[in-house]
């Protein structure tokens, strides 16, 4: 008779998969809704964008138990800084604190893989990529989550961000409008969807810019 060890793992991976374009003036996070583990869907409305500022909104994938208690910590990180300093923190300012906080614990890490976006102190839009252990990088577009190994080399294609070590230094924002880049990501999650079981049943996209905040919902495939 063969032993059978029973494995237990502190983590799972939900799956579903986060996008983020920065543009001139605005910055486009999107999500899907789904949340699984192993074969099945646990929940087909579960949102995986958290508004961290007035400026920042901050997109995971990965285990969303560990997604919230990364949010809580984040939420009251930022509560004691505007105690301190009287105002929001800016979207670079929430980068590096998303950064130290996640490597921190790096440890026992928090199992979440964020894309950050916002608009600068300038009124650009800015994307911030992370590891799970805090390692981080703005650039122009991001996709982390299951679905990110089939949206990622369309983004390429599509947007070809200039490469970090051209002198002098380009800037990581893409040449779209706004509604040719919500576009874009709702054909990113339409492909992805036909292709990722982890990805699917919505799409939340959230817009970023001068005039604050807005959402845009497309239903995707559900099967």
């Amino acid at each position: 008779m063969v032993k059978e060890q029973a494995n237990w793992s502190p983590y799972d991976n939900n799956g579903g998969t986060v996008v983020a374009i920065a543009g001139a003036d605005y910055c486009v996070i999107a999500s899907d809704t789904r949340m699984s583990t192993g074969y099945s869907i646990l929940t087909r409305d579960y949102s995986k964008i958290c508004k961290l500022a007035d400026k920042s909104v901050m997109a995971s994938s990965g285990f969303q138990a560990d997604v919230r208690a990364l949010q809580k910590v984040l939420a009251a990180r930022h509560l004691t800084y505007q105690h301190q300093h009287n105002k929001q923190m800016s979207c670079p300012a929430m980068a590096q604190l998303l950064s130290n906080t996640l490597y921190y614990k790096r440890f026992f890490p928090y199992y979440a893989f964020n894309v950050l976006g916002g608009l600068d102190n300038e009124g650009k839009g800015c994307v911030y990529t992370y590891d799970a252990v805090g390692s981080y990088e703005r650039v122009g577009y991001s996709s982390q989550g299951s679905g990110a190994t089939l949206i990622t080399p369309f983004l390429d294609n599509q947007l070809k961000s200039p490469s970090p070590l051209l002198l002098p230094a380009k800037d990581a924002v893409t040449p779209l409008s706004e509604t040719e880049a919500i576009d874009l990501v709702k054909t990113c999650f339409a492909s992805a969807t036909e292709r990722d079981i982890y990805t699917g049943d919505r799409l939340e996209v959230v817009i970023l810019n001068a005039n604050g905040l807005r959402r845009e919902y497309m239903e995707l495939r559900k099967d």
